[in-house]
């Protein structure tokens, strides 16, 4: 076995880990503690419902595929005690810097509009405030020392919250 296997293998497991600590937690302990998911008086049009289920599905999907690139493609994990080896700019995060925040927060505003549950989108509104102060306090500048001028480049054609709609290709 290769080392980049091994760390492959670290990896995986050390991304599994925090996949079921913090999104864990945020998209699902906590909102299961707020509303112990049941649903309550509908404070918008029913037919928003089932969207909210599409916006739960969507954001899991979102929220697996980036955590498997970290463990697969960047060799590492989203947590920063243990972060990627390499630059992740494939899949999602071609178009967008942070797809797994706003993966997070689609599950939530979609638990929201499912349950009807008015705490899920004040606990939502928390969360992207939360989520914008870690990324500009301490995720950017992190990445910026680390990968250097690979992600200045990066950050100068993809945004960090609003996808863009062609994909970008580095150094294209």
């Amino acid at each position: 076995m290769t080392q980049e296997d091994r760390r492959r293998r670290w990896a995986i497991a050390g991304t599994l880990l925090f996949l079921v600590l913090a999104p864990g937690t945020v998209a699902g302990w906590v909102p299961s503690w707020l509303t112990r998911w049941r649903s309550g008086t509908p404070f918008l049009p029913p037919v928003l419902r089932p969207i909210g289920a599409l916006l739960v599905l969507a954001g899991l999907a979102s929220l697996l595929d980036s955590f498997a690139r970290f463990a697969l493609v960047g060799l590492g994990t989203p947590a920063p005690v243990a972060p990627t080896a390499r630059l992740v700019v494939s899949g999602q995060y071609r178009h967008v810097r942070n797809p797994m925040y706003l993966a997070v927060l689609a599950i939530v505003l979609g638990q929201a509009l499912w349950l009807a549950r008015f705490v899920l989108l004040e606990y939502a509104a928390l969360l992207a405030v939360g989520f914008h102060l870690f990324v500009v306090l301490y995720e950017e500048r992190a990445l910026a020392a680390r990968f250097g001028e690979s992600y200045a480049a990066y950050c100068r054609h993809v945004r960090r919250w609003w996808p863009r709609l062609r994909p970008w290709a580095a150094g294209g």
